[in-house]
């Protein structure tokens, strides 16, 4: 005599019941670290995506009166305005050289620095050196903008106190388009690299040591260990963050950009988010600088794709 075969309706059931049971399990086992997210996730909402509904403003003539739905509809007008002026493509200019300075001097920074601080052998030097160069990251751009001026400005800077008395007269690097942008960039490096340098390093140490010892007895020297096994662990963290930082390309930090211009050398750093600030806010030009800043996403936007479909390529996409 057979056994009874179970009915593949119940069985159907049956699954689905225990997979309800399991995913309810599963939500009250991870309720604490959802609400320790929660907070993350309301802010991105709120100060992030709810944002994004301003940028109908960009097809608007914006006014307070008829607020941001209320006001007329423009289409594409701001945008036609916008590239008819002259400046516009001088600023996009500016943008794009120093944004591009950045990443082709300072992305590799970190790595460099990390790298070496991995290879120091002395611990409390390690750390001291690491301590060093993540604290600039905490100051916010005033003070470093502060520190920078003083060491640069024609009056009170030490370094022009010594270039006085050997040459005679002080050197203006703050109002030299080439001197300007080598301290923009410098600057920028220095605040930052720490910070890259921290995540770098946390990637190296999770690099098997086995393998820097097989490649030691094979004779392979520090160079060729860096080359063939540090470089390669952390080539998939070195691929995201430069996906992230293409996205960025036409983002110049207002803060920076704000602390060290002056009218001197406008025509090289004025750049799209001191052009919103100055048209936007101080101009009450809502419309247009809304306008530049939605073409400004637009750009970073089709940046990261297509550094993502690059890295793709090489199956390392970030998505």
């Amino acid at each position: 005599m057979q056994p009874a075969q179970p009915n593949p309706i119940d069985a159907e059931q049956l699954g689905k019941y225990s997979r309800k049971l399991h995913r309810k399990r599963r939500f009250k086992q991870n309720l604490p670290l959802l609400m320790m997210f929660l907070p993350v996730v309301l802010f991105y909402a709120i100060f992030k995506y709810a944002p994004i509904a301003g940028n109908i403003i960009a097809f608007k003539d914006y006014n307070f009166f008829d607020g941001v739905f209320g006001s007329p509809w423009v289409g594409f007008h701001n945008f036609e305005l916008l590239f008819s002026q002259t400046q516009t493509l001088a600023i996009i200019r500016n943008t794009l050289v120093l944004s591009i300075l950045q990443l082709i001097f300072g992305f590799p920074a970190p790595i460099i620095l990390a790298i070496l601080l991995n290879e120091a052998r002395k611990m409390i030097f390690k750390r001291t050196v690491q301590t060093i160069v993540y604290l600039p990251h905490f100051f916010n751009w005033v003070i470093i903008g502060g520190i920078v001026l003083t060491i640069f400005s024609m009056e009170s800077s030490f370094i022009n106190h010594w270039i006085e008395k050997m040459a005679g007269s002080p050197y203006p690097f703050l109002y030299k388009p080439f001197s300007w942008i080598s301290i923009f960039i410098t600057s920028g490096i220095w605040k930052e690299m720490g910070f890259g340098t921290i995540i770098y390093l946390a990637v190296i140490t999770m690099i098997n040591p086995s393998l820097y010892e097989s490649a030691s007895l094979d004779g392979a020297n520090k160079f060729r260990q860096i080359w063939h096994i540090t470089l390669p662990g952390i080539r998939p963290t070195i691929i995201i963050l430069f996906i992230l930082a293409t996205g960025n390309i036409m983002e110049v930090g207002f803060d920076q950009v704000f602390m060290l211009q002056n009218p001197v050398v406008a025509n090289i750093s004025e750049v799209i988010s001191t052009y919103i600030y100055r048209v936007g806010i101080k101009g009450s030009q809502f419309s247009l600088s809304s306008a530049m800043g939605l073409f400004e996403a637009l750009v970073g936007l089709v940046l990261v794709l297509s550094a993502n479909w690059l890295a793709r390529r090489f199956d390392q996409g970030l998505f």
